[in-house]
């Protein structure tokens, strides 16, 4: 018997498609690809100039934002999963999160950031996590390094990435690679120096260093992982002060360094001592994981937890910590974790083993500007090494670890409001 149907029912089910007026992108354990739904958000923000909402802590993080079948069609095509609710849904939705009973939040999000990597033009000899995740989410970004940040070109952006960038001017104390194509190449741009008016590649990298403080200052946001964390920071107290030995600059350090360290020039660590030796590859004792000593746990049992923050209270916080898991697996690098005993008490844990005395993953302000560190070099290789073949980010797309980068991506999106604690 052949079906008809009644062009009224037609009428009707086209009338509740039109009415279901916003799209909901779940960011809990329902999600198929997490990390693509951050690369939604800055599409739709970028390419429509539309505002998506960022619900704290409603079902892992949860953007939503208005429906159009252009929204749908980059959905699927990306593989992100989505629902499509009624504004009457959405409305709910707001009042749920919007309710002082519940700690949960609306962020809105209205301009996509302007995104740069701080990065040397040679090849490097490993991956970095960040400009993975922004790849593979298809965020974009451009690539600047000393000409640009000296020329003062960071001004242009409203994010910046720092990876695996030794600032003392040691090339990483990699003194063992020195034979190496990658080394010798990274040797030959920094030695450049004298370009920019150094006659040393550590004051060209302090130089660096304090434009990249002028633009946190000024209201700029930095993120930084690995070496890039702690050499910062090591880079800054040591302004005047000979940190380097000859191996790397051909005179030797001052042996008194230690005592002239100046710890209001830092961002989140103060009353550290430093490690010289050439051949020891860390430079401070601010890893709580010191490549010359065995790590307390292994690779099975190391994980950090994520603080819980109030999100209508503390919201740049809550927004830093979002995620469908709680727990995260750990993950090594050149600088693992940070002893939490050498953080200033401004600063603001957002991860920690608390067993093992270590912070993962920190926040601070600075002036006008904010700033976040996160320990270790890949969320998804728990020992990265040189030369290895980069993560393939299409086996994790639902990493834990790799949605904190991205919160920090979206960060500057948000409106902010003022943070109460």
């Amino acid at each position: 018997m052949k079906r008809i149907i009644c062009p009224f029912i037609i009428f009707f089910l086209l009338s509740l498609r039109i009415m279901a007026s916003q799209i909901l992108v779940p960011m809990d354990e329902t999600q198929k690809n997490h990390l693509k739904a951050y690369g939604i958000a800055y599409w739709i923000l970028k390419a429509n100039d539309t505002e998506v909402e960022w619900l704290l802590n409603y079902r892992g993080g949860t953007f939503m934002f208005p429906q159009s079948q252009k929204f749908e069609n980059e959905l699927i095509i990306r593989g992100v999963s989505y629902e499509v609710i009624s504004e009457g849904q959405a409305a709910q939705i707001r009042t749920e999160v919007s309710s002082p009973d519940v700690n949960m939040d609306v962020v809105k999000l209205q301009k996509p950031p302007r995104v740069a990597v701080y990065s040397p033009k040679t090849a490097q000899p490993w991956d970095d996590a960040v400009t993975l995740a922004m790849k593979y989410a298809e965020i974009p970004y451009d690539l600047v390094f000393d000409e640009e940040v000296l020329n003062g070109k960071l001004p242009e952006y409203d994010w910046l990435h720092l990876h695996h960038e030794d600032f003392t001017g040691q090339m990483g104390k990699f003194l063992s690679q020195r034979d190496q194509k990658w080394y010798q190449d990274q040797l030959r741009e920094d030695r450049n120096a004298a370009k920019f008016g150094y006659d040393k590649v550590s004051k060209l990298k302090l130089g660096v260093a304090k434009k990249i403080r002028e633009f946190v200052a000024g209201g700029g946001y930095m993120f930084a992982m690995c070496t890039a964390t702690d050499t910062y920071d090591i880079a800054l107290a040591a302004e005047g002060i000979d940190i380097v030995d000859a191996n790397y600059d051909g005179d030797g350090y001052d042996p008194a360094a230690d005592q002239k360290l100046n710890f209001m020039n830092t961002f989140a660590f103060h009353n550290f001592s430093l490690i010289m030796h050439p051949q020891i590859v860390e430079f401070s004792n601010i890893d709580s994981a010191p490549h010359y000593e065995p790590r307390a746990v292994s690779e099975q049992n190391d994980f950090f937890n994520l603080f819980q923050f109030s999100a209508k209270w503390d919201p740049i916080p809550t927004m830093l910590t979002q995620n469908h898991e709680t727990t995260i697996h750990g993950f090594m690098g050149q600088t693992t974790a940070f002893r939490k005993n050498l953080l200033k008490p401004e600063v603001i844990i957002l991860g920690e083993n608390r067993a093992l005395n270590e912070a993962r993953y920190i926040h601070g302000t600075f002036l006008k500007g904010f700033w976040t560190f996160y320990g270790g070099h890949d969320p998804e290789d728990y020992q990265h090494f040189v030369n290895e073949e980069p993560t393939d980010l299409n086996l994790h797309p639902n990493s834990p670890g790799y949605r904190l980068i991205l919160n920090n991506v979206l960060f500057p999106a948000a409106k902010k409001k003022k943070q109460k604690t």
